[in-house]
Order: C-alpha cells, then sequence, then structure tokens
C-alpha cells in the first residue's frame, strides 16, 4: 500500500510538472494568438478569414487522417519496450509523411475541396503542400512526449507558430500580395514550427541506426492504431464539423464571424490540451502495468486541475461576450450568443476528451463507438439547426453532442478501471455560481468598463475562492514549483 501510495505521489508531482510547463506554454500561445485573430480581423475581414477558415480546416483534416492516431499512439507503441524507440519513431515517420504526400496529392489536384467557390482556388493548390509539414511535427512532439520533452512542444507551439503566423499575416497585409497573407503566414508558421519539433527530436533520440523501413511493419503498426486513429479522427470531426455544415448553409461573411467566435472559445480549450503530453504516457505505463486504480487517479486530478482553470476562462470571455467580440471589429459583435454556445462546449468537452484518453488504452473499440455516435448527433442537430438559427445551430449542436459523448464515456471509463471517474466537484460549482452572480451584475455597466472589471475580476474571484476553499494540499503541488 505504502509502495502504491508512493507511486500516485511522484505520479501527481509529474503531471503538475508538466502541467505547469504547458500552461505556461497556454499562456504564451494566447499572447500570441488573441493579437492574430484581432489584426487578421480588423486587416482582413471577414469574409477573407472565413475563407481561410475553410481552408485550414480541410488541410488539417487530411493531415488528421494521415497521422493515424500516432500523436497519442506513439506513447503505447513506445511503452510496448519490444523494440528501439529510435526505430518506432522512425516508422512513425515514414508511416505519416507517406499518408501524407498522398493527401497533398488529392489536394492538389482538386483544390476546390480547400476553396469553395473561390475563384483563385486553382492558384493557392500549393496550400496543399503543407500537409506533410503538419504531419511530421506531431510525429516528432509525441516521440519527444513520451520522454517528457514537452517544453519542445511549448516552444514550438505555443511561441514559434502563432508568432510567425501573427507576425507574417500582418506584415503582408500591406503588400500587393495581401489575398494569398493569411494563406503564406500559415504556410510560414507551419514550416518554423516542423523546424523547431523534427531538430530537438534528432538531438533527442539520435540517428536509427539499425532501422530499415519495412512496409509489413508499418501496416502493422497501422492497424494497432486503427482504433485510435477512428478515434482521433471522429473527435477532429466533431470539433470542425459544425464549421463545414456552417460553410455549406452560409456565406464566407458568416463563416468568418464563426471562426472567430470559435477561436476565443477554444482559448479555454487548449487549458486541457496542456496536460496531454504528460498525461498519454502516465496512463499509457499505469494500464500496461496493471494499476487502474492509479489511472483514475491521474485522470480524477488532471480532470479538477482542467476544469479548475477552465470555468473561470469561459465565465471571464462569456459574460461580456459583446465587448470581447468588438475587438474584432464591429460586426463580429454579433456572434456573442455563438460564443457563450461554444465556451460552454469547451466545459463538456475537457471531462470528455479526459475521459477518452483513458477509454483508449483500455476500451478503444468502446470509445470509437461513442464518438461515432456522438459525431452522427452532432451531424443529425446542425442539419436541423444550422438552416434555421445558423451559427447558434451550430454552436448549439456541438454542445449537445460532447455533452451527451462526456456521460457516455465516463460511465464506461468507470466501469472499465472499476474506479470513480468524477472530475466536477461540488467546490467548483460553488465558485462558479458566486463568480457567476458577480460577472452577471458587472453586465449593468457600459460595455468597456464592463470588461475592464469583469474579465480580471472573475479570475481573481474564481481563483481566491478555489484556492482556499477547493484545493487540497495535493491540488496545490501544481502551483508550488518547489515540490515539482
Amino acid at each position: 500500500m505504502a509502495e502504491k501510495a508512493d507511486q500516485r505521489h511522484s505520479g501527481t508531482h509529474s503531471l503538475a510538472r508538466g502541467g505547469r510547463t504547458n500552461f505556461a506554454g497556454f499562456l504564451l500561445r494566447l499572447a500570441a494568438r488573441f493579437p492574430f485573430l484581432v489584426l487578421a480581423a480588423r486587416l482582413y475581414g471577414a469574409g477573407e478569414l472565413g475563407h481561410f477558415a475553410y481552408a485550414v480546416m480541410v488541410v488539417e483534416f487530411v493531415a488528421a487522417l494521415a497521422t493515424m492516431g500516432l500523436k497519442r499512439g506513439l506513447s503505447a507503441e513506445m511503452a510496448r519496450g519490444f523494440r528501439d524507440e529510435r526505430h518506432v519513431l522512425a516508422d512513425g515517420w515514414l508511416l505519416g509523411l507517406g499518408l501524407a504526400a498522398l493527401g497533398s496529392a488529392v489536394l492538389w489536384l482538386w483544390p476546390d475541396l480547400m476553396f469553395p467557390g473561390l475563384d483563385r482556388a486553382g492558384a493557392a493548390r500549393g496550400f496543399a503542400l503543407i500537409v506533410p509539414a503538419i504531419v511530421l511535427a506531431d510525429v516528432c512532439l509525441a516521440g519527444l512526449a513520451f520522454r517528457h520533452r514537452i517544453e519542445v512542444a511549448v516552444r514550438a507551439r505555443s511561441v514559434i507558430e502563432p508568432w510567425v503566423l501573427t507576425i507574417a499575416a500582418t506584415l503582408l497585409a500591406f503588400t500587393a500580395a495581401k489575398q494569398w497573407g493569411l494563406l503564406v503566414a500559415y504556410w510560414l508558421s507551419l514550416l518554423a514550427a516542423v523546424t523547431a519539433s523534427l531538430l530537438p527530436a534528432i538531438r533527442e533520440f539520435g540517428r536509427p541506426r539499425g532501422w530499415r523501413p519495412s512496409m509489413g511493419r508499418m501496416g502493422w503498426m497501422a492497424w494497432r492504431n486503427l482504433p485510435l486513429a477512428g478515434a482521433d479522427l471522429v473527435e477532429w470531426s466533431t470539433r470542425r464539423l459544425d464549421l463545414f455544415i456552417l460553410g455549406r448553409f452560409a456565406g464566407p461573411q458568416e463563416v468568418g464571424l464563426y471562426y472567430v467566435a470559435q477561436q476565443v472559445a477554444s482559448l479555454a480549450g487548449k487549458i486541457r490540451v496542456s496536460f496531454d503530453p504528460i498525461l498519454a504516457p502516465m496512463l499509457s505505463r499505469a494500464v500496461k502495468e496493471g494499476r487502474p486504480q492509479e489511472a483514475a487517479a491521474h485522470l480524477n486530478q488532471v480532470g479538477f486541475w482542467v476544469l479548475s482553470f477552465q470555468l473561470p476562462v469561459v465565465l471571464a470571455l462569456g459574460l461580456p461576450g459583446e465587448g470581447v467580440l468588438g475587438l474584432f471589429g464591429p460586426e463580429f459583435a454579433a456572434g456573442a450568443l455563438v460564443l457563450a454556445l461554444l465556451l460552454t462546449a469547451e466545459l463538456a468537452a475537457a471531462p470528455s476528451s479526459l475521459a477518452e484518453m483513458g477509454l483508449i488504452y483500455t476500451r478503444p473499440k468502446a470509445n470509437l463507438v461513442v464518438a461515432t455516435a456522438a459525431l452522427a448527433l452532432q451531424a443529425v442537430l446542425s442539419l436541423l439547426l444550422v438552416p434555421r438559427f445558423g451559427g447558434a445551430g451550430a454552436a448549439g449542436a456541438l454542445m449537445l453532442a460532447l455533452l451527451a459523448g462526456a456521460v457516455a464515456r465516463q460511465i464506461l471509463l468507470g466501469r472499465a478501471l472499476g474506479a470513480s471517474v468524477g472530475m466536477w466537484r461540488w467546490s467548483l460549482l460553488g465558485a462558479g455560481a458566486v463568480t457567476f452572480l458577480f460577472g452577471a451584475a458587472a453586465r449593468a455597466l457600459p460595455e468597456l468598463p464592463q470588461m475592464i472589471l469583469t474579465i480580471p475580476g472573475v479570475l481573481l474571484l474564481f481563483a481566491g475562492l478555489i484556492w482556499r476553499f477547493g484545493y487540497t494540499p495535493a491540488d496545490r503541488t501544481l502551483v508550488r514549483r518547489g515540490h515539482g
């Protein structure tokens, strides 16, 4: 028992250390992403942003297909311990790049898939060639995460990529190439990110001496990762289906407005992603070594941490929603309801995604069934709601589908681990209720004073309440560097 307690104690500190590193990355990414959204919205307009958002969605969809679940599956491959980790990484590179090249070829031949209804779609076909860079960066960062080199992902994804995107998009807006500005900026940002991911991976793992490519071996890797790849693809589609269906029923102006609201809401979702690189390898090891109670404890701990950071961010952005979106331009303020629904969806997504991570290593096929059912529910709801309510209908369909998936996954995971998987605590609800009342009262103020008071006020009030009444000594390891 003492040994198990020590393992759990050590695991909590490892999670806290990795979470601190990645949360710092989230703050850095926020500092770069928010200026990009403001500048892009004001310099390029909602219509151009709509075309950009749709093209990025298609390219990232093809990249998600090509990655074959390796963003999370590579940890499980390396944890098997049967082969040299360098050889596993090399197989992942080759498998991902081969599929990425195939996907790029399809988009090159049919550029209208990326730019429907755009007269310059043919000239923009080069945008398809960025797919291999996305895949290569993801595989490199997955390998580095297995060795707890989380700082590389922070540097590549949270500093280099968003700042290159922001600076390049701003500079190109004042040149003759403005019509291509957002696409070229995205290209440059991903090339910078893959460079910042590949070089550290090579230094960390070294050359894969003795490795030889094998179609059979890579085929088996793809087959083993198929349930995870399917779940990843369905999960990815769940977060993009709203934009896809909206793009088919609405013009680029409304798509651009929805994209900005979606990007603002995703800032809350990035908090959960901060823990993925450290949590995935720890879960895979705990399950592989027959310690389901420890896996459940890790999930509950991270779930509470994520929600305790996410809930105040959701309230701080959602309560003064008109003012927050108005920063991007007067036309964007109309998306306040969309923003509120998307932020609520992020609260449902956090427990759902964390429970999914546990199911990946315990019941991958059941997880795929849940993910597919949630996607089907979202598709049906979107087709019913989007034609009538536009962006609000798309956001509402996403919220309901994510909520249903979260409930189903937590029930299944609790049965699989034989332990309770409950990430919400009463202290979260109490602190959230008090903070909501404060923010709701501030809505009586004019827009600018409301934002100035509400955003820092909500964050500070919630932080004080949850620290005093919600955080246990174990919870506080997250913010106490000396203990990590």
